[in-house]
């Protein structure tokens, strides 16, 4: 059964449906061979219709006035050219398309990084400090963590040592005559005398005690002849860590230790941690009042120190043992020196404590700088007051104590050698 459209009527020439199958075959050619996509095939064959409505006359007479293989090529050429328009359309929507995803991913991509500068931005200022924003210093509502105040003070500490080797290129040596040992074997007869014999009398008795047997003292550090021991104590959680190191150094003997020590005057030459310091008092040859600030080291508070410093020579009891010369600083009050707001007062008691051996020569040769070893005691009580983490101040002592007594000695063989021994 032939569909509703090829029927024919009773009177229709036979011709009629040949035509009309023609038709059909030849549009259906021209979907297929032009058509290389779904809405392309899509678009030719809902042409059928409209060209069934065209091509078919009113009436069987009119199909031989038709020229279907021209109505053909004139529709092939007309659909080409659609596809063709549509085609580059399509093309120029593309890169439309891609050349507005390439801006909106550079405009992402700068908003990542702007986002990522901003979150480090936040970080950073977490760490550093706010004018007039005591909550991220040193203090009892400090919001900085332990950890978070090590690396920065460490920090801190790195970038004064690189200072500090720089200095050092350029010092300027100094000549400071070096005055001879009896002037300080006599005890002072200023107002601090008695405290000053009391402290020094301290010093011999227990600094110099051996702590091989003692557990409550830590080795902390050991470095070659150094030693570093420290026992810990805190009090009202206050880090007051009592601190001894052990040295012996070649080519000096304790007086040249004690007084470049002890002599204000080359100070700044190996004292890298002061600020500034001045005299406040002189009380004797062998004593003075010293008031200095030490440099602020960021986040911690900046301290400064009141002491009394006097050098001792201690004359041996026994023909075999040798001399002992000391240096103690510990803290006063001073009119003239009172606490102020800008540094937290920090409490000392420091001793450095030399005896002088001497090797003998070969044969009748002359002592030398290579005959003479000095051993070293070092002392040291600080209380620093304020409120740093007692784990960060013993971490700073750790670093810093051996660090000092290396420079100091250094810098006492660089001054001596090649002038007279002094013993």
């Amino acid at each position: 059964m032939l569909p509703d459209i090829l029927q024919l009527p009773a009177n229709q020439d036979p011709n009629y449906l040949v035509y009309i199958i023609t038709l059909i075959v030849i549009t259906t050619g021209v979907a297929t061979t032009h058509s290389s996509s779904f809405e392309e095939e899509f678009a030719c064959c809902s042409l059928a219709p409209f060209l069934f409505s065209v091509f078919l006359p009113a009436s069987p007479k009119g199909m031989n006035g038709i020229d279907f293989k021209g109505e053909a090529i004139t529709f092939k050429a007309t659909t080409a050219g659609i596809l063709s328009t549509l085609s580059h359309c399509i093309e120029l929507m593309v890169k439309r398309e891609d050349s507005w995803q390439k801006r909106l991913d550079k405009e992402l991509e700068k908003r990542r990084r702007v986002e990522d500068a901003y979150k480090s931005a936040l970080s950073e200022l977490k760490k550093k400090s706010h004018y007039g924003g005591p909550d991220y210093e040193e203090g009892p509502n400090s919001l900085i963590n332990e950890e978070e105040f090590f690396d920065a003070v460490e920090a801190a500490l790195d970038r004064q040592d690189k200072i500090e080797e720089q200095s050092e290129k350029v010092r300027i040596p100094r000549l400071t005559p070096v005055p001879p040992g009896d002037a300080y074997s006599v005890i002072g007869t200023h107002r601090f005398a008695k405290q000053v014999e009391d402290v020094v009398q301290n010093h011999m008795t227990y600094s110099l005690q051996d702590m091989g047997g003692d557990a409550n003292w830590q080795l902390v550090v050991e470095e070659g002849e150094m030693k570093v021991y420290r026992r810990e104590v805190e009090e009202n959680g206050i880090v007051l860590d009592p601190l001894k190191a052990t040295h012996a150094v070649k080519g000096v003997t304790g007086h040249e230790l004690c007084h470049y020590f002890w002599d204000t005057d080359v100070r700044n030459d190996w004292e890298t941690t002061i600020e500034n310091f001045n005299v406040v008092e002189t009380l004797s040859d062998n004593a003075v009042i010293v008031y200095q600030t030490h440099k602020r080291v960021w986040p911690a508070s900046q301290r400064d120190v009141l002491y009394l410093s006097a050098i001792r020579k201690i004359l041996a009891t026994n023909e075999n043992d040798p001399d002992t010369w000391l240096v103690c600083n510990f803290s006063v009050d001073h009119d003239n020196a009172q606490p102020t707001n800008r540094c937290i007062r920090a409490k000392i008691n420091v001793a450095m404590i030399c005896q002088t051996l001497v090797s003998p020569p070969e044969g009748n040769k002359e002592i030398s700088r290579d005959n003479v070893l000095c051993k070293i005691t070092y002392v040291a009580n600080v209380n620093p007051g304020g409120w740093a983490p007692a784990s960060v101040l013993r971490a700073v002592a750790k670093r810093e104590y051996p660090k000092f007594l290396k420079r100091f000695t250094g810098y006492v063989q660089e001054k001596t050698s090649g002038k007279p021994i002094l013993f």
